[in-house]
């Protein structure tokens, strides 16, 4: 909670920072990592703590007021039952979608896009005997989920060519049989290319 409270802060005194805009499809290209927390909500609460996460992305202008990113980030989640034969899960994040940057409002950007999600068990597969019907059992060989996110981005800092702030992403699984759905809260330091 302390680390949501901080990138509150952050956005606050992010307002007045300086956004470049868009020329034309692809004149700009940035490389950049982040890192921050994902907060799991619903029933995901019950089943796994706060997580942090790290991760790459490409930003590239698309139209005027536009951008396209695609990411990828790495998470481990730790159970919160003691029952649970799993130490973990590893979940890999794969996102791309496009950010708007309407011009009253701005620097804050309003994007969306589509997320895939490739989820593996930690477990002790020599000792342990994983049932499909036990808490994290459908991991055990893997599991690939497909959704949809919506996220603020906030650039806050800028000198030459790099860029800084702050990504607030609201993601739901299109998981069965209900939906799965989680906050995550980063900072990301970029580099322009061109």
């Amino acid at each position: 909670m302390k680390i949501l409270k901080f990138m509150l802060a952050l956005a606050i005194s992010c307002m007045a920072a300086y956004a470049e805009p868009a020329d034309s499809a692809f004149s700009h290209l940035y490389v950049g990592i982040e890192g921050g927390e994902i907060y799991p909500f619903g029933d995901l609460i019950d089943a796994v703590d706060n997580t942090f996460f790290g991760g790459v992305g490409v930003r590239y202008t698309y139209w005027e007021d536009f951008d396209g990113f695609i990411q990828f980030n790495y998470s481990y989640f730790m159970p919160v039952a003691d029952t649970v034969n799993i130490y973990g899960v590893h979940q890999f994040s794969g996102r791309f979608g496009l950010d708007w940057r309407w011009s009253k409002i701005r620097p804050l950007a309003i994007g969306a896009g589509f997320i895939c999600n490739w989820a593996r068990a930690d477990y002790d597969d020599e000792n342990s005997d994983l049932a499909f019907s036990e808490p994290g059992g459908t991991l055990a060989d893997n599991e690939t989920e497909f959704g949809w996110f919506a996220r603020l981005n906030l650039p806050c800092w800028h000198k030459g060519n790099f860029y800084a702030g702050l990504d607030i992403l609201w993601e739901e699984l299109w998981t069965l049989p209900k939906r799965s759905n989680m906050l995550s809260v980063g900072v990301y330091l970029e580099r322009r290319i061109w």
